[in-house]
This record gives C-alpha cells, sequence and structure tokens, in this order.
C-alpha cells in the first residue's frame, strides 16, 4: 500500500493506494464503513478531455470522505479494474466535481451507464453555479474546483494543480500530454488526484449550506441535475458526420479565405487578422472610425465591420448604404479561414472510430443559466447552411428541428405581464405562426405599417431584451439613431410595463445584495454599472427554463433517444424518416404550454438527411 500525508484546513487527510490484492480488499472494507455513513465522492484521471478519441484511456478511479481517499489504478486492469467497477456500483450516493465528465468517462470505459451513476450523483460545480454563477472575470469565483475549494475548504488547495504542471514540465510534458504519460504511481499525481476527492467530499456540505441559507430551492437543485443528465446523453450520442463533405469544405474554404485575402490585399492589408492595417486602409477609403477598445486602438471588430459593409447581424443585405468592398473582404476572409478550421478540419480532427462528434453540451454555461455546446456549434449565423450540411441523421432517418416561437417576447410579456403583448399572443387563432414584431408595427404605425416598421420594432424589442442601447441598435439595422430612438419610446408608450417592470427588478436587485431572482429561484447576480441588464437575465434565464422543462417533457414522452443537441431556442432530432412526422408532432406537444397565461408554443420542421436541409442544403 502507497499512502501519502496531506494538510487540508489544518487536518491530516491520507491518500491511499492500493497495489495488492490485500490492500484492495481494505479499500473495499474502508468503503462499505464510508458509504454506510455517507455520500462518497468519486473522481476519474484519465489521459486527456477526448473522451471518444480512439486513445483515451482511464487511468485512475478515485474514493474518498473528508479524510480518506483511495486511488485505484484502474490502468493496470485486473483485480484493479474489477475493484473499481464494482465499487462504483456499491456506492449509494456519490458526489462529483463536473459529473457529466466523469459519467460519460466511466460510461465509455468502464461499461458503467450515465443513467446508473447519475441518479446517485450530487454535483458540486452545480451547486456552485447556482450559488454565484459569475466567472472569475465577471467578478466570481468561478466554477473549477481548486478556486472553490480555496474559497470554501482551504486557501492552499490550488498547490498541488500548479506542482502537478511543474512535474509536467520538469518531465518535458505539456501540461495536456502530461495527463497521458506521466508515470500511474508519481507522487505528486497520485496525491492531486486523492486530493481531488477529499475536496470534493468537504466543499458539497458547504456549498449546500449556502444555498439553504441564500434559500435557493431544493427543487432547483434537482432540477439542474437532471438537466445535466438529458445533455450528457446527448453528448454520449454525438453527431454524425459527413466525412467527404467536411473534406470538400475545409478546401473550399480555404480557397474562398485566398480569395478574399487578395481582395483586401488590394487596398493595403497584408494580414486580415491586423486590425490597425484594417482601420488604416478603411479611414483611407473615407470611412469613419470612432469606437476605441480599451487600449486605445481604434475597433474594427464583426459589430464595426458589417454595418460598413451593410449587412446585418444575420450577414443579409440592410439596404442603408452602399457596401464597403473592403470591410466585406475581411469579414468573409476572416470567416472563411475560421469556418475551415474551427468547422470542416475539426471535425475531421475529432472524429470517433465510429465517424461522429461529440460536443461538449454545458447544461450551466453563462450567468443566465444558458446552455452551450462547443465546437462552434453555437455560434453558427442562423441561416447558414454551409456547416450544417456536414452534420448528418442517422441512416435511414431525418433532422427534425423544433423551434420556439418568439421565446424572448413571450417570456418578456409573461414576466413583465405586458397587457398589449399578451393580448396580440392570446388572439391568434389555433396553429397560427403569431408575428409578434408585425402586430408590434401595426399597434404604433397602423395597419399599413410596413415591412421596414416591422424590422424597425423588432430591434427595439430585441434592444429591450438583450439590454441594447439605440447606439447598438442602430448599427444593427443601419437606421439613423434618431429613429431608433423615436422607436424605442413608441415602444415604452404602446407596452409601459417593461419599463415599469425592470425598474422594479432592479430595486429588488439591490435590496438583495446586488442579486435578481428568478421566476424559478435561480440567483442572478448583476453588475453595479449595468443593472438595466435586469431584463435581459430575467428573460434569458427563464427561456432557458422553459428549453429545460421542454428536455424533461421529450424524456417523459420517450423521444431522448432521437435528441442530438439543444440549440439555442430549438432541440435538433434524428428521427426515421417514415415516422418524422408522428415524432415531429410529439416534440411540438412537448414544448408548448402555458407560462403565466402567455402561451409557449414551437415549430417542428422535418428536413432531409443533413442539418442543413433545414437551412436550405439540398440534401
Amino acid at each position: 500500500m502507497i499512502e501519502y500525508r496531506h494538510q487540508i484546513a489544518g487536518d491530516t487527510i491520507t491518500v491511499h493506494v492500493p497495489e495488492t490484492p490485500e490492500d484492495l480488499q481494505e479499500f473495499r472494507e474502508w468503503l462499505d464503513r464510508a458509504r454506510r455513513r455517507g455520500p462518497v465522492a468519486v473522481d476519474t484521471e484519465t489521459t486527456g478531455l477526448d473522451i471518444h478519441g480512439p486513445s483515451f484511456r482511464l487511468r485512475t478511479v478515485q474514493f474518498g470522505d473528508a479524510h480518506d481517499a483511495w486511488v485505484i489504478l484502474y490502468e493496470r486492469g485486473g483485480y484493479h479494474e474489477a475493484y473499481a467497477r464494482d465499487s462504483l456500483r456499491r456506492c449509494r450516493e456519490i458526489l462529483i466535481h463536473n459529473a457529466a465528465y466523469d459519467w460519460l468517462v466511466i460510461n465509455r470505459c468502464a461499461g458503467i451507464p450515465l443513467e446508473e451513476l447519475a441518479p446517485r450523483t450530487t454535483d458540486s460545480r452545480i451547486l456552485a453555479m447556482l450559488h454565484d454563477p459569475r466567472q472569475p472575470q465577471e467578478g466570481g469565483i468561478g466554477t473549477a474546483l481548486k478556486p472553490l475549494s480555496a474559497r470554501w475548504v482551504d486557501p492552499s488547495a490550488p498547490d498541488t494543480q500548479n506542482g502537478l504542471t511543474k512535474v509536467f514540465n520538469s518531465l518535458g510534458f505539456t501540461k495536456e500530454t502530461g495527463w497521458a504519460n506521466i508515470e500511474l504511481t508519481h507522487p505528486t499525481f497520485l496525491l492531486y488526484a486523492g486530493l481531488d476527492v477529499i475536496l470534493t467530499a468537504r466543499l458539497v456540505p458547504v456549498l449546500r449550506a449556502e444555498l439553504d441559507r441564500l434559500g435557493v430551492p431544493a427543487r432547483l437543485v434537482e432540477y439542474e441535475h437532471h438537466i445535466a443528465r438529458l445533455c450528457a446523453v446527448m453528448q454520449r450520442a454525438g453527431l454524425l458526420v459527413d466525412q467527404e463533405y467536411a473534406r470538400a469544405l475545409a478546401g473550399r474554404l480555404a480557397e474562398e479565405a485566398e480569395r478574399y485575402a487578395a481582395v483586401a490585399a488590394r487596398y493595403g492589408v497584408v494580414s486580415l487578422g491586423s486590425p490597425a492595417q484594417v482601420a488604416e486602409a478603411l479611414q483611407a477609403l473615407g470611412e469613419t472610425l470612432t469606437e476605441r477598445t480599451k487600449a486605445g486602438a481604434l475597433k474594427v471588430d464583426k459589430a464595426v465591420l458589417l454595418p460598413l459593409a451593410d449587412l446585418d447581424r444575420d450577414w443579409q443585405r440592410i439596404g442603408a448604404r452602399e457596401p464597403s468592398a473592403l470591410a466585406d473582404a475581411v469579414l468573409r476572409g476572416k470567416r472563411a479561414a475560421k469556418w475551415g478550421v474551427s468547422y470542416a478540419e475539426r471535425f475531421l480532427h475529432k472524429l470517433s472510430t465510429e465517424g461522429r462528434i461529440h460536443p461538449t453540451v454545458s447544461a450551466l454555461a453563462a450567468r443566465t443559466g444558458r446552455m452551450s455546446v462547443t465546437d462552434g456549434l453555437h455560434q453558427l449565423p442562423s441561416s447558414d447552411h454551409v456547416i450544417r450540411r456536414a452534420i448528418l441523421a442517422e441512416p435511414g432517418h431525418v433532422m427534425i428541428s423544433t423551434d420556439f416561437q418568439a421565446i424572448e417576447m413571450r417570456v418578456l410579456a409573461a414576466l413583465a405581464n405586458v397587457k398589449a403583448m399578451k393580448a396580440g399572443f392570446l388572439g391568434a387563432a389555433s396553429g397560427e405562426k403569431f408575428d409578434i414584431h408585425q402586430f408590434t408595427a401595426e399597434l404604433i404605425k397602423g395597419e399599413h405599417a410596413t415591412k421596414a416598421d416591422r424590422k424597425l420594432f423588432k430591434a427595439a424589442g430585441f434592444g429591450k431584451v438583450y439590454g441594447g442601447g439605440v447606439t447598438g441598435i442602430a448599427r444593427q439595422t443601419g437606421a439613423p439613431e434618431s429613429e431608433i430612438a423615436n422607436a424605442v419610446a413608441a415602444y415604452d408608450r404602446v407596452f409601459p410595463e417593461i419599463k415599469r417592470a425592470s425598474s422594479r427588478w432592479q430595486r429588488e436587485a439591490f435590496q438583495n445584495g446586488m442579486v435578481y431572482i428568478s421566476a424559478v429561484g435561480r440567483r442572478l447576480p448583476l453588475d453595479r454599472d449595468r443593472t438595466y441588464a435586469v431584463v435581459n437575465y430575467a428573460c434569458q434565464s427563464v427561456a432557458r427554463d422553459v428549453l429545460g422543462q421542454a428536455m424533461l417533457n421529450v424524456e417523459a414522452a420517450g423521444l431522448l433517444d432521437y435528441c442530438r443537441l439543444p440549440i439555442h431556442d430549438e432541440l435538433l432530432a434524428s428521427a426515421p424518416r417514415e415516422d418524422a412526422e408522428d415524432v415531429a408532432r410529439e416534440f411540438e406537444k412537448c414544448m408548448t404550454w402555458s407560462l403565466y397565461g402567455v402561451p409557449i408554443t414551437a415549430d417542428a420542421e422535418i428536413g432531409g438527411r443533413s442539418w442543413g436541409s433545414l437551412y436550405g442544403a439540398d440534401y
């Protein structure tokens, strides 16, 4: 038996590493005692983060409580592997930090389905997010185990992490390659592995007590664990990639990037990634640039370049000015280069042996609780079909996308009790796709309101939801600021409840230590210089929980196996072609109900074999 002693919060703790069958039996006896006392913390060490990669391995499995950790050398196989598997099944209550990762690791490498582990798990990362969802750059602690432990358990908690990185470097490894190559019984590696479960075991009761003190509902904690499980199931399923298309796309995008770079070069921009060159060339062409970075340099990011190229956020022509050929070339050249590397090439690089990518689906990603999906799949333009065409439904299946109708505006109407807006939603005929923005335009401008009026008041409405000011809305629409200011004022006249709700929510947050409590009891900290963002936080948070409830409804209806991704306000699914209409109808039912008297409705669209078919692709 290898043993290490360490100090945590003034206590001497022990990390045990069984080497013989007798040692493993001693571990089993400890486990039987520990699991009768209460929850057992669990963690894994692996060769990296790409769970579905061909060379991925599970190296160790750790079990622990507040004073003892046991590092089981799973990589040795035999008795070690058997004891680890059996022990995972014997634990009635499990504590894990960032449980979705370990569920998927154990599912793949140890053959224990995440459905078996998840109901017995408390995730300390979820507890931390419900306590304070802010990341360090936002003024919070973040959700990493070591900083949380430094705050709540022992200020010296991060020391072993720094020590392990130094060991990796001393052995000629990087932080990324060290996990796979460090000797399995290296003392620092084993100590690091063991301390994580002890820290988790100590962190969970502290965070639970904090949540109780703050009045965070127990049902919200339970709900978030369910949503994490559903996201992990979708991550495990992954997305099938059309490899032939992806390879051709990578080449085509590289050529496109070169072509637009050549256009920019004619204006003196040798590097599309050089803001100074782009700014100088634009000014030489007579463009006026006013926005600056914190360092004082002129801004030429996408938000600045899109209006100069006469494009909106969806890259559609605005019609407000003569497009700048240079701004257009910089935008399109950078996008082609990014798409080629970040999507087409990455899809091919990250393929599992089954020809799939498995993007991480983070159930709690933003301050508002909004979900995110890695590999850039959350950042695709809403109208894009080029990248989405690379993602396929299963053989014999078609893609189905079920999207909430105007969810942000419906949630706003429900939360702020906006009477005229609610009347519009309620007055729509059953099955009718109600256009809240045209409805708003007609309330303000009369029945002869134009498409331009609709676009203007849509921008004003989203400005309310997303916290955009007059200048930002003007940039996005191409309309003069005076026109936007008038539109916002008119919006406030027909929907006065929004401003009143914003003021009320800000007062409530101020009285609660600058924290707004959402409709489900979620804590949403506000920044003192951006208290107006409370409308955005309130709406985005509830919209996310509406999607979460829809996911639970989908599971209850037996449709979870069809789900592939939650994307913003939609669920993407792969279903047998012959059953597609029935499945689509069931998805719509699962995503339809009433929120404070406002009907929440969804539309299901059936495509072809590829995700891109839902956006105009021909396959």
